[in-house]
């Protein structure tokens, strides 16, 4: 095996998914602990006097204790190459996350003990399943009260419509959390808290070892006699290909903040995801192992360093070998280029890197030439990867500057926060840019614009509520046809048809209703529920 093959087949990239407040940007932290990236976890809380957790790097993610943007980062451990994706946990913040799933080849997805499976969990695990991509549950915060673990298993396959396999089982719950069973390898792990260190300290024996019943008490272990004879009588095999395919999820009982039972997660994780998955663009397969360089753009993020206005395209790295200013050809630009300063990230910290592969993460300086789905690949090739979906908004406001003398710097702001896709922007068709309409999938990311235009680019914001609800996009056969006009259709009063930035035609609804009417009295109009491409 080359040096080259050996590099990719270490790679792992995996998303970590979760409902707000399960503990999933803990979680990554003790993962960063183990490879040596950070020397302390921070605790995740939105005080200014408690340290900001590593992941999150937005000033109003240390404000308000959340995770609102998607942030990357890399570690090595076991000799394996560790690149995760923290995504956005607030509810808010779920499009930035469901993009960044299409870079990820697996995911994890963290539970809360007490609470179970989650709102925003159901719609993240959706996109996941589309994906055919592995799923692993870690069901954390056992060290709390927590629902009875064959409940939590249960609601788990009902809701998300998946198999699921517990490769270890919870002892106790709370104050009484005293470790696991490891089904594997038939071994009790009997947990010591350590806090803040790198692992908890852990004691394996039998459970049928006579100690058992000093160590964990009689009743305890009884108890666990006994639900291992049901869990080995009632759940399916483990498959490890069903696995691959996403269609049987592994599931482990821990939890991060004690770092009961993280580190083998981890390492059970390593063993059963593999090197980085192929990409299809149109009917061709792109193999990671190709020799020839290629790559998507799945976010963009600008003025993470507000020192330099600076503009950062992520991209995830599908084959070959990346070298710094080699020449690319840009698919979507029709042209080559050099990749400046290209970089490997934790979260906003940032290192200037001479070589990547197959599976990662970097970050190039974009002038303003990168959006989000774009394909790059070795010079004398020319293929695009499938287009990455654009998820329909759920929440609408008409905005303004109210200062109009700044409505230049307004414009360019709203503009670019839309490019990089935190928000979507719209306007009346043959209307120029005089009134612009946000969409957003949750409102916190309202908050989030008007944070970031009044701190970068120094403008307040007049904000109106729309009624609207649902977006659809019209789907057009002949895409030479002249742009429609509302006359053009027979709507609603509570129906509006707009144009995004792009010059796609939309159509914002107020209610389900609303969208039957239109399609029941406009006969040959098609309306899609993503934009760009289809799952």
């Amino acid at each position: 095996m080359s040096n080259y093959e050996a590099e990719i087949k270490r790679r792992r990239t995996f998303a970590i998914i979760s409902h707000p407040d399960a503990g999933k940007t803990t979680l990554t932290e003790k993962f960063l602990l183990y490879g040596g990236a950070i020397a302390q976890a921070g605790q995740v809380k939105g005080k200014k006097n408690t340290r900001a957790a590593t992941s999150d790097w937005m000033e109003i993610e240390k404000q308000r204790g959340i995770s609102v943007t998607s942030s990357v980062m890399q570690f090595q451990y076991e000799g394996f190459c560790i690149n995760i994706l923290d995504t956005p946990g607030h509810q808010d913040f779920s499009e930035d996350t469901y993009r960044t799933l299409m870079a990820a080849d697996s995911a994890v997805m963290v539970i809360d003990a007490a609470k179970g499976v989650e709102a925003q969990t159901r719609k993240l695990f959706k996109v996941c399943a589309m994906r055919d991509i592995p799923i692993f549950t870690f069901i954390n915060k056992m060290d709390r009260e927590a629902r009875d673990p064959f409940e939590l298993c249960e609601e788990l396959e009902h809701e998300l419509g998946i198999d699921t396999y517990a490769m270890n089982w919870p002892i106790g719950c709370g104050k009484e959390f005293m470790g696991v069973y490891d089904r594997q390898n038939r071994k009790v792990i009997h947990f010591t808290s350590n806090t803040n260190a790198r692992a908890a300290t852990a004691t394996q024996i039998e459970p049928d070892d006579p100690a058992l019943a000093e160590l964990i008490g009689a009743g305890k272990r009884d108890q666990l006699v006994d639900e291992i004879e049901l869990l080995d009588g009632a759940s399916c095999d483990f498959d490890l290909e069903r696995v691959r395919h996403g269609k049987l999820s592994p599931v482990f009982f821990g939890s991060a903040l004690t770092n009961f039972g993280v580190e083998p997660f981890l390492e059970e994780f390593l063993r059963m995801t593999t090197a980085p998955l192929p990409r299809t663009a149109g009917d061709e397969v792109i193999d990671s192992f190709d020799s020839d360089f290629s790559a998507f753009v799945f976010k963009i993020q600008a003025n993470m360093n507000k020192a330099h206005r600076d503009r950062i395209a992520f991209m995830r790295v599908v084959s070959g070998k990346f070298e710094a200013d080699k020449e690319v050809y840009h698919l979507q630009g029709g042209k080559k280029i050099r990749l400046s300063r290209p970089q490997q990230l934790m979260a906003a910290e940032r290192e200037i890197i001479e070589e990547a592969y197959a599976g990662d993460i970097i970050g190039v300086f974009d002038p303003g030439i990168f959006s989000i789905g774009d394909t790059l690949c070795a010079t004398g090739k020319k293929f695009q990867f499938d287009p990455i979906p654009t998820f329909a908004p759920e929440h609408f406001q008409r905005i303004r500057s109210i200062d109009t003398m700044k409505r230049k710097q307004f414009l360019k702001g709203v503009e670019q926060i839309a490019q990089e896709g935190a928000i979507q922007i719209f306007k009346t068709p043959y209307s120029g840019m005089e009134e612009v309409i946000v969409g957003v999938v949750g409102t916190l990311q309202f908050d989030v614009l008007e944070y970031r235009l009044r701190s970068e680019y120094n403008v307040e914001l007049y904000k109106e509520g729309l009624p609207f609800e649902y977006l659809r996009w019209i789907v057009r056969e002949d895409e030479d046809a002249p742009p429609l006009k509302e006359e053009d259709l027979l709507l609603p009063n509570d129906v509006k048809l707009v144009e995004d930035y792009k010059g796609n035609q939309l159509l914002l609804f107020a209610s389900q209703w609303s969208i039957q009417w239109v399609t029941d009295r406009n006969k040959g109009l098609k309306l899609a529920e993503f934009g760009g491409a289809k799952f």
